[in-house]
């Protein structure tokens, strides 16, 4: 079975320094004040989150990888097409 990527690793590692960060930083009471002013309605817990956020917080390293795909496809479809002109 193949080893854990590099980026499990990384990714791990940044988790660990934020909640390090999270932790350190003190938390303040919220101050509450009457407000008399109508306030407008916060987005609901329904609202859909645009896509491309959802994709870069979860794999932030897919785009990299779609790159070095795509330059590896690039190069093997390249080789083939010298190989078919130099044997034909």
């Amino acid at each position: 079975m193949p080893k854990k990527s590099r980026h499990v690793k990384v990714l791990q590692s940044k988790r660990r320094k934020e909640r390090q960060q999270l932790s350190a930083t003190t938390v303040q009471p919220p101050v509450v004040t009457k407000i008399r002013k109508p306030v407008a309605p916060t987005p609901s817990a329904g609202t859909p989150i645009p896509r491309a956020t959802l994709s870069t917080a979860r794999y932030p390293y897919v785009v990299a990888e779609l790159r070095r795909i795509g330059i590896l496809a690039g190069i093997t479809l390249a080789v083939l097409i010298v190989l078919a002109l130099v044997l034909s």
